[in-house]
């Protein structure tokens, strides 16, 4: 059976932002999925879209926003910090009757806004997201030839936004990110770990669809918000 999938519109910011949703919103049951922020979140996508088919299968209801400045959104990523995305976050939750917060990775820095349940993947601190991708531009850079240092980076934003994963990062997101760790959950909220058929997609080369990971995650998920 197909179950289509239809875009939410919400208003954030003076800009209309779009949210992937998928299965029946009429349902008692429906999960926001808050995805890892910059070039992780490209790598996830299309598996993290198969678990939410998987999900509305068992008649629970999905959705998947794109954050302000990022994927089909207008919005320029050099006005964005995290809590400009945590705000987004908490009104697709409002918008969309969210009842359960699924997030991944850096996306577990800004779910924190909806006071409702939690479940994490992997999360990560701010400064060890931001210095993955500080060493991703270093190692490109030396690949054409230029020298460059976290040091030189750091000074440079404070001037002008910096291309790191292929986002302009602005001088607050940069300090957002310097500072940032996953928020103490609910007691009813949770952690879901790496294996038992979960596989960390974010650190693969290039996107890839996972079957074994989406069905293991829907599983986790269906029973976790089942409680």
């Amino acid at each position: 059976m197909t179950i289509e999938a239809h875009h939410l519109t919400v208003h954030y910011a003076e800009r209309d932002e779009q949210c992937l949703c998928i299965g029946n919103t009429a349902t008692t049951r429906r999960i926001l999925f808050v995805p890892p922020l910059f070039g992780e979140m490209n790598r996830v996508r299309r598996t993290w879209v198969q678990t939410m088919r998987l999900l509305a299968a068992r008649g629970v209801a999905c959705a998947l926003p794109d954050l302000p400045g990022c994927n089909e959104s207008t919005a320029p990523i050099t006005d964005q910090s995290l809590n400009s995305w945590r705000e987004a976050i908490t009104k697709c939750a409002d918008v969309f009757g969210a009842t359960h917060i699924f997030s991944v990775r850096g996306g577990c820095l800004i779910d924190d806004g909806p006071d409702i349940p939690v479940m994490r993947l992997a999360p990560i601190n701010g400064a060890s997201l931001l210095k993955a991708m500080v060493r991703a531009r270093i190692a490109g850079d030396k690949e054409v030839g230029l020298i460059t240092s976290s040091a030189h980076l750091a000074a440079s934003v404070r001037q002008a936004p910096v291309q790191l994963a292929g986002h302009r990062i602005n001088a607050q997101l940069w300090q957002d990110l310097s500072d940032a760790v996953p928020s103490i959950l609910r007691d009813d909220s949770s952690e879901v770990a790496l294996g038992d058929g979960i596989s960390a997609l974010w650190l693969r080369a290039e996107p890839q669809y996972d079957a074994a990971t989406a069905h293991a995650l829907a599983n986790a998920i269906d029973g976790w918000s089942a409680l």
